[in-house]
């Protein structure tokens, strides 16, 4: 995880592009886990094996370039927490994408930016950025549309509608809270550690508990077919992948932090769903997510 609250620079067309490369991976990442829940991988299976070989690639990484560990009490304290929370939200999202279409998952989810002034003002008395404040109907506006809210795109009424899809759309929303909390801990608690370490530490715990999870069930739950394999592969392979080119090739093209541009990862889950999976949504509700992506979007562009 990068630090929330690191300036953003000027974009070359080179960062720009892997920027973009990044949300189409992690994008893919959860079209490929619906892919491989779809054939028998269950959610603990899925996140333990991309925690944990994320974990191992950047742990390599920070061995290979001798990153310093350097570790105060309050890093101690704070470390285990944030993993923690990442741990509930890997979970937790996950279970949305294996409820949901993948859009309308990662939508839902990428209402984390108002959970994570909701925490700041909670927990650290911090008034909330105007721009937020403008930005928070125009956002809960574009996720009714998404989620369709009443009903009227499925054509069921709002009642059976929220039947089908009340209980995805709660674990992406309980994924969104609790990354936000993860945020803003990480901006007052440990920003001063190095993102690498952070990660490395971050999804070595998730990976961790994810095993934890595992046991709890009765063991892996691996694919029953040959495209649920693939798809565990893809989640895996996309996902460390992404967090790799993030810590070795975004700080030579001058990209400090978490950047606006990754938040077009749901675009990206729409079109590649729609393609691999054939889920399709109603055009109300596309308009719904581009609004929510461009809001959010707007507040990322806000932090430079």
């Amino acid at each position: 995880m990068s630090t929330p609250s690191a300036k953003l620079q000027p974009l070359s067309g080179a960062a720009f592009a892997v920027l973009l490369l990044i949300a189409l991976m992690m994008g893919a990442n959860h079209v490929a886990a619906r892919l491989a829940f779809n054939h028998g991988v269950d959610v603990s299976t899925a996140v333990a094996c991309r925690s944990g070989v994320t974990a191992l690639v950047v742990g390599l990484l920070v061995l290979a370039q001798r990153v310093p560990l350097r570790f105060t009490p309050r890093h101690r304290l704070a470390l285990p927490a944030i993993g923690a929370l990442i741990a509930v939200q890997s979970l937790s999202l996950y279970s949305a994408v294996a409820r949901l279409p993948v859009a309308l998952a990662l939508l839902a989810f990428n209402s984390y930016p108002l959970w994570t002034a909701l925490w700041a003002r909670l927990i650290y008395r911090h008034r909330p950025d105007p721009r937020m404040l403008r930005a928070m109907p125009v956002m809960l506006l574009g996720l009714a549309l998404a989620l369709d809210v009443l009903g009227a795109s499925s054509g069921l009424g709002a009642a059976a509608h929220w039947g089908r899809i009340g209980a995805g759309v709660a674990f992406a929303l309980a994924a969104a809270a609790v990354f936000g909390l993860a945020l803003v801990l990480t901006q007052h608690e440990a920003a001063d550690v190095d993102g690498r370490v952070r990660t490395a530490c971050t999804m070595a715990q998730v990976g961790v508990l994810a095993l934890v999870g595992v046991g709890f069930q009765g063991g892996f739950h691996w694919p029953a077919a040959a495209a649920g394999w693939a798809g565990l592969l893809a989640l895996t392979v996309l996902y460390g992948t992404a967090f790799t080119i993030m810590f070795t090739v975004l700080p030579r093209l001058g990209v400090v932090g978490n950047s606006a541009i990754m938040n077009v990862e749901p675009v990206f889950a729409l079109l590649l769903a729609w393609a691999l999976l054939g889920q399709a949504i109603a055009p109300m509700q596309v308009a719904g997510g581009l609004l929510v992506v461009a809001t959010v979007v707007w507040l990322g562009l806000g932090r430079r």
